[in-house]
């Protein structure tokens, strides 16, 4: 029973603090005393109360307490904690952490690597400084204090490759116990002790002040405010010893399966299914019923393959690492270009998604300026945090199933050809033209490509063991979306079908106009959801390659002692480039299937298909059977050639492959 006076908790951190505790709560309508317990190992911790003040930036804000919120926010709050551990608010977070790409590279702060471990590609070893190496006050104290932190979360950059650490839940590990590893900023060029930090700080302090400091380091670590905009959901290792003695270090997964079957929902389902009704239009219903077919299994079994290769090395998130480990560190490299021009691609097609669908539904402005529209939006989106844009990723889900949705409701409701299903339009079992056949096989796989998030997926996953269930109800589930797309298009207009299917509906008399408007809006919401985290890749790794990352010590040595402010200024110039560089990019390409098809042709047959089954040979080559060698190699030849086919196709002139629309009005 509750005891009378208290209040009922709102959210489950309340139900963590106790705030059905009598002690919480206010008192009086006058006073401003608050108190707020805060979970702690003695049982006799004090009431804080604080004093009334007229000054709200201040009031109960120091010492770690917090402002009272207002009733509305907490039942906002409320909302979006209900679930449990499958509320929006996890959901969010645990998409935060598939698409913030973490990474976990060795934490050191130099390092050598061996002849055995360049094998691999990802092996390295501690090369100890030499115990003559003069270290100011300050490094010393933190170097002592390391030993004593069992929770510390890191999050510092490498002294070799300026990439930063993520969080280890024991930090009494000795490789990582340099003080560099835990003040980043002691390696730069003005740590040294003749000096001082910065040039502001002697080197010459007393103990109390070293040991402060130490402190104040401690929590700005576990606070994360180190991190830029504290987007990052860091990563937290756990050391975990097995029965014959041999402790392993393993990633602390924090998705339950209904999260990892969302975020890999949302990484598969995207605006890729809009161009599967031209697909059928360029193979017909045998070749093109089986080439979707044939796309779901190979890359579902892929998802799989590069989750028996994780388990081989249990600290790698990231599908370029792989690459690092079964070929090296170059292959490393062309992988990480390859995730990037495919990201970019990515952008550009929703771009031009954006234009043709709004200039469709408000014609006179012109597609390129609704293009330039599109990247005024865009832009200011690239400056916020990833935690909110986790939030509205799942928006962007929910907008691509309901074009789905609405695109058949359409068809049912209108009752004459084109556009109705009551009505079919004519179709053909074999493609009407056997030249448009390769253009097909880039456009089936476009939609597919969620291989470079998988990993980040599994990783992050509770109970890894049920990565396979999650991957066999999420494939099952896109097939159907995807398959229902490209029926419903295809029946509904046939040989008409445009490069996008809401082109069509847009430019066609006879639907009603409200659920024109509805799924414009929905298109519009797409790009301005997915194009930030897509870019935030792209970003992330142009930030560590010009040494602007507020986590890394700056690489070229003009950027070194560089204010803050001043890196703010070429980080905000970075984003302004890269959002200029999609939006020319799109002007120049202007059909939304040819960017759709080489991204399927050239990155998706490569990323989803060939990349982790040539990992997979790799890595596993002594323990594969003759037969499944065979069949993997089967598979990497044949995408090889329908990728290499496909790419060549795009590139040719419509005239010569008989890909020519039939819709220049509206019908």
């Amino acid at each position: 029973m509750t005891a009378p006076g208290s209040k009922k908790p709102y959210t489950w951190r309340d139900y963590d603090y106790g705030r059905s505790s009598p002690r919480q709560g206010s008192t009086g309508s006058f006073s401003s005393r608050v108190h707020f317990d805060e979970p702690s190992s003695a049982a006799d911790t004090p009431r804080v109360e604080i004093p009334p003040t007229n000054n709200e930036d201040n009031g109960g804000l120091g010492n770690g307490l917090r402002r009272r919120r207002s009733s509305i926010s907490m039942r906002i709050n409320s909302l979006a904690q209900v679930g449990g551990v499958n509320s929006l608010e996890n959901f969010a977070r645990s998409w935060q952490r598939a698409a913030a790409f973490n990474e976990l590279p060795p934490r050191r702060s130099a390092f050598t690597v061996s002849a055995e471990d360049d094998e691999e590609g990802i092996g390295t070893r501690r090369s100890d400084p030499s115990p003559t190496e003069h270290r100011s006050l300050l490094r010393q104290q933190l170097e002592r204090q390391e030993s004593s932190s069992q929770a510390l979360i890191d999050d510092v950059p490498s002294k070799s490759t300026g990439v930063p650490k993520h969080a280890r839940a024991d930090s009494s590990d000795a490789r990582g116990s340099d003080v560099v590893d835990r003040a980043p900023y002691l390696a730069s060029q003005y740590a040294s002790s003749n000096g001082g930090l910065y040039g502001s700080l002697a080197s010459r302090v007393n103990e109390s002040s070293l040991q402060h400091a130490g402190k104040l380091f401690d929590e700005q670590q576990l606070r994360g405010v180190g991190e830029p905009d504290k987007e990052d959901d860091p990563l937290l290792i756990r050391r975990v010893e097995h029965e014959d003695g041999k402790i392993v270090e393993e990633i602390v997964g924090r998705s339950t399966l209904p999260q990892t079957i969302l975020n890999s929902v949302n990484v598969l389902v995207g605006v890729g299914i809009l161009s599967l009704p031209l697909a059928m239009r360029y193979s017909g219903w045998v070749f093109g019923m089986l080439s979707l077919l044939s796309a779901a299994l190979s890359t579902r079994y892929t998802a799989r393959i590069l989750a028996k290769c994780l388990n081989r090395y249990p600290l790698i998130t990231h599908f370029s690492e792989l690459g690092s480990a079964a070929f090296g560190i170059k292959t490393r490299i062309t992988v990480e270009m390859l995730i990037t021009f495919e990201l970019a691609a990515a952008c550009v097609a929703l771009v031009v998604l954006f234009a043709d669908s709004l200039d469709a539904l408000i014609p006179g402005w012109g597609i390129v300026e609704w293009k330039v529209v599109c990247g005024i939006v865009i832009l200011p989106l690239n400056f916020v945090p990833l935690r909110y844009l986790s939030i509205t990723s799942v928006f962007g889900v929910m907008c691509s199933m309901g074009i789905v949705i609405l695109v058949s409701i359409n068809g049912l409701m209108k009752g004459h050809f084109p556009g109705s299903l009551r009505e079919p339009a004519p179709t053909h079992l074999f493609p009407d033209q056997w030249s448009t056949l390769p253009l097909s096989f880039g456009l089936f796989m476009a939609p597919w490509g969620g291989h470079t998030v998988f990993p980040s997926i599994y990783r992050d996953m509770r109970h890894p063991r049920k990565f396979r269930k999650g991957v066999y109800i999420t494939f099952i589930f896109t097939y159907l979306i995807d398959g229902t797309m490209a029926v419903v298009g295809w029946l509904m207009f046939g040989t008409r079908v445009r490069d996008e299917i809401t082109s069509n509906i847009l430019l066609t008399w006879g639907y009603s106009q409200v659920i024109s408007i509805i799924m414009v809006v929905f298109i519009a919401i797409i790009p301005i959801t997915k194009i930030p985290l897509n870019t935030r890749p792209i970003i992330s790794s142009a930030d560590k390659l010009l040494g602007l990352d507020a986590r890394s010590v700056a690489s070229p040595p003009g950027l070194a002692g560089l204010s803050g402010y001043s890196r703010g200024l070429l980080r905000g110039a970075v984003r302004a480039i890269l959002t200029v560089v999609i939006l020319v990019v799109a002007i120049l390409v202007p059909s939304f299937d040819t960017v759709m098809s080489l991204m399927g042709s050239v990155f998706c047959f490569t990323i989803c298909i060939i990349l982790p089954l040539a990992f997979y040979l790799k890595i596993f080559d002594a323990e594969i059977s003759k037969k499944e060698k065979a069949f993997d190699w089967l598979m990497i030849g044949i995408s090889a050639v329908l990728g290499i086919v496909g790419t060549v196709w795009v590139c040719l002139p419509a005239s010569m492959t008989g890909a020519t629309g039939d819709i220049v009005a509206k019908s």
